[in-house]
């Protein structure tokens, strides 16, 4: 349980050690790693930089992505040379743990008193910059029943759903992960049978929500088994109701000893949920959970201890909780050898301390204290990334990021190279296009070619055509296209108004997602001219022009061709509202007269003639 060990983690200080990305020759590691992010160890991810501005709002008022031109040299070296940005291949998204729900309307902030002079948007800026999502998570901030009873009304329940939607559209969020966990630990098990449909529909109203904003929902949760089983785990969370409505699943495997020692996460035990979740639910959703923690239990202690030993020095004592990245310096210090254990697939050892010296009432007195640790180590992890693939999961999630080892580190990278995605070629191309452009109206056909690295096409492959308006922040799906045999796709398309088109895949497990260049369409105007084949000599003629795509407030002459040259006649006419211009005009002499529309710092019309009778 992540709220359990947030302050033990005080009892070990060490500086977080970070490794150098390895790159593939060719291709990318598959990104599996994810993990939280507490308010109060964001240093360990990211540097406090000198120089940090706070982001500038963009033009749909929502935090900025910031880039190198807003830091100077020391400070860009700095966020490079960060445990994000040097990771920043194996992960697609972070869940900064900054927020709890305290009532249906107020969400604590713990972000702000954890990082009083560095501001939120910056921070969120800069995991952008990584080019990471971010989702946060919300823990359960309420007393014991407190968050099932507010479940339990729709009126509430539907005021808590919209606290949690604003707080995601007014910071950009990608999402949020829900990791309400009083109801296991809590609330107690005789009220899981009427707080579990309450959850459900919860999470179900939420996730309508939070998809019309296109946004994503996670839910970080203990442990479940098949419900058919003897041992059904926390089953108040009901994986198989939610699973249509989540998007993702990240499963607490740790913390499975705490009171009494023994492995944080048995391999079995991790194996036997990971079984059940993918069971009703697609496995790209599933994350597992990795511990970058360890714990060190109180066996025994014989004798009485002195005045001067630590406090606390009893059998059954609360285990003390160190980072994976000191394991090894501690086991050096406790005069330890860890060995690995097949079984569990975590590294233990026990360790004895002596202490000497006077009673309370001054006599001399001694104790012996017997202790053991458990924690995983570098293997563990690389075990843990097997059943990643395995059964082919979304991935794995540390609590928290920045705890592992090195070796750590690189046995998850070993474990996503070897399960790289193959890379899509994707390349987009258009007929009909000049030079960008295109007369409004006409159709123009996108083009695209899918192959592997090796220019194998790709056959079968889904495709989206998507368009971004000038002022948009994010695309829009057009149509979906399925690549031929020879791994390309053809569609004919029209636009009213510039855009910028692109076409993307989605990742699977095989190949890697892809998004082509993408290319902007400046779409340029026409003119419809209705005019008369004829007009009398002296009768006054209306000529009108329809300008395409319509503008309202424009300018335009009507010319007339006069000994080779173009002069106007009359006065401008201004657009209305439909984008048409009306002139008037009348001929003194019989003939033919040519003439033109010309709109004020834009298009000619072709010439057109009458005849005047």
């Amino acid at each position: 349980m992540k709220r359990r060990i947030g302050f033990a983690l005080s009892l070990l200080f060490l500086v977080t050690t970070t490794v150098q990305p390895l790159h593939a020759v060719d291709k990318e590691p598959r990104k599996v790693l994810t993990g939280w992010i507490p308010y109060y160890s964001v240093k360990t991810v990211l540097p406090l930089v000198r120089k940090l501005p706070s982001a500038a709002p963009n033009i749909a008022g929502k935090p900025a992505i910031c880039d190198e031109s807003q830091y100077g040299p020391v400070e860009n070296l700095a966020i490079e040379n960060s445990y994000l940005f040097k990771n920043k291949d194996l992960m697609r998204e972070v869940m900064p743990f900054w927020y709890s729900l305290k009532s249906p309307k107020v969400i604590r902030d713990d972000y702000v008193s954890g990082n009083p002079s560095w501001p939120i948007a910056d921070t969120v800026c800069l995991m952008r910059r990584a080019g990471l999502q971010v989702i946060p998570t919300m823990t359960d901030g309420t007393d014991k029943l407190v968050l099932s009873g507010y479940l339990a009304n729709a009126s509430t329940r539907t005021t808590i759903v919209k606290t949690i939607v604003d707080l995601v559209m007014k910071n950009n969020f990608d999402g949020i992960d829900l990791d309400y966990e009083g109801f296991a630990f809590v609330d107690g098990n005789n009220t899981w049978s009427k707080t579990a449909p309450r959850w459900v529909a919860f999470i179900k109203e939420l996730s309508v929500a939070l998809r019309a904003n296109n946004k994503l929902l996670s839910v970080s949760t203990p442990y479940l088994y098949n419900p058919n089983e003897a041992q059904k785990g926390y089953f108040v969370y009901a994986w198989a109701d939610i699973a249509s409505s989540i998007d993702r699943l990240r499963i607490m495997t740790y913390d499975y000893s705490v009171s009494k020692p023994g492995p944080m996460g048995p391999l079995s035990w991790t194996e036997k949920t990971v079984k059940y979740a993918i069971s009703v639910m697609p496995a790209s959703k599933v994350y597992l959970g990795l511990p970058g923690y360890g714990r060190d239990w109180i066996t025994s202690v014989t004798g009485k201890c002195p005045t001067s030993a630590p406090p606390g020095l009893i059998r059954g004592a609360k285990a003390a909780t160190f980072k994976m990245n000191y394991a090894a310096a501690k086991a050096a210090i406790d005069g330890a050898v860890p060995i690995y254990d097949e079984k569990f697939g975590e590294a233990t050892y026990s360790y004895t301390q002596s202490y000497n010296g006077l009673s309370a009432s001054g006599a001399s007195t001694a104790c012996t204290v017997n202790r053991t640790v458990w924690y995983q180590n570098a293997r563990s992890f690389a075990d843990r990334m097997a059943l990643v693939a395995k059964y082919r999961l979304g991935g794995a999630a540390m609590w928290t990021l920045g705890m592992e080892d090195a070796e750590a580190t690189n046995q998850i990278r070993t474990a996503a190279l070897a399960i790289a995605p193959d890379p899509v070629i994707n390349t987009m191309t258009f007929e009909n296009v000049d030079q960008g452009s295109i007369f409004y109206g006409n159709t123009f056909t996108v083009k695209g070619q899918f192959t592997l690295k090796d220019k194998t096409p790709i056959a079968g492959l889904s495709v989206s055509l998507e368009i971004k308006r000038p002022g948009e922040t994010t695309w829009t799906k057009v149509t979906d296209l399925v690549t031929a045999n020879d791994g390309s796709v053809a569609t004919p398309m029209t636009l009213g108004a510039n855009a910028s088109v692109r076409l993307t895949t989605v990742g699977t497990w095989e190949r890697a997602e892809s998004v082509s260049k993408e290319e902007l369409i400046t779409v340029k105007s026409l003119i419809q001219i209705d005019r008369p084949v004829s007009a009398s000599k002296g009768v006054v003629f209306t000529i009108k022009a329809q300008l395409l795509p319509k503008y309202v407030g424009k300018s335009a002459n009507l010319q007339k061709n006069i000994n080779g040259k173009w002069q106007n006649i009359g006065s401008a006419s201004i657009s209305d509202t439909n984008g048409v211009f009306t002139f008037t005009a009348s001929e003194a002499k019989r003939g033919v007269v040519v003439m033109r529309v010309q709109v004020v710092g834009d298009i000619t019309s072709e010439e057109f003639a009458i005849v005047i009778r």
